[in-house]
């Protein structure tokens, strides 16, 4: 049985380890953890779609490392390319490695945009559902942070996102928040 106090100690700790994704297999631990957590928050507020839209961004996050690792890694391994460039050697540029990495980061962030949009999507629903705002906040940074990080201004609002969905999950009440119904005023 899902419940909202299991959901605010798995995405809490998940978001701390996405936080110290630096460390290999961290940032993967914690991203279960706090799919498992949105999954648990759609459970309880019976709403199908929170659950959907993390999971179609953390599919699109996959598929976007998937590529960049195709698209970077290869070359550099094993000395072929997925992209058809002939190697020169006179080439002070070394378009053979670096056509693929350029088309490779691009494809990855491509990805991770898609990626944030649907991070946002659910976090979105969250927020109102367990009326919980810095959910949506979170998630919006999340959002700027990845089309930003170009200009690796992106990474810092990245991480300033990342405390938010910490501050978000450990914010979970253990039942959800019953919208109060005001009174009229009195003559």
């Amino acid at each position: 049985m899902a419940s909202l106090s299991e959901a605010k100690t798995l995405g809490g700790v998940g978001a701390i380890l996405i936080l110290l994704g630096f460390i290999p297999f961290l940032g993967i631990v914690g991203w279960v953890l706090v799919l498992v957590a949105v999954k648990n928050i759609s459970e309880v507020v019976r709403d199908q779609s929170i659950f959907d839209n993390i999971l179609y961004a953390v599919i699109l996050a996959v598929i976007g490392f998937a590529a960049v690792s195709l698209f970077i890694f290869l070359p550099l391994i094993f000395g072929f390319s997925v992209i058809p460039v002939e190697p020169d050697i006179g080439d002070p540029l070394g378009l053979f490695f670096l056509v693929p990495i350029l088309i490779g980061l691009v494809v990855g962030w491509v990805f991770a945009l898609l990626s944030a949009i649907f991070l946002k999507r659910s976090f979105d629903s969250v927020a109102g559902r367990l009326a919980i705002p810095m959910f949506g906040t979170a998630a919006l940074l999340y959002l700027i942070g990845t089309a930003l990080i170009i200009v690796f201004i992106g990474f810092i609002i990245l991480f300033v996102a990342e405390i938010l969905m910490i501050v978000a999950f450990f914010s979970i009440q253990e039942q959800v928040a019953q919208p109060t119904a005001v009174a009229p005023p009195s003559p």
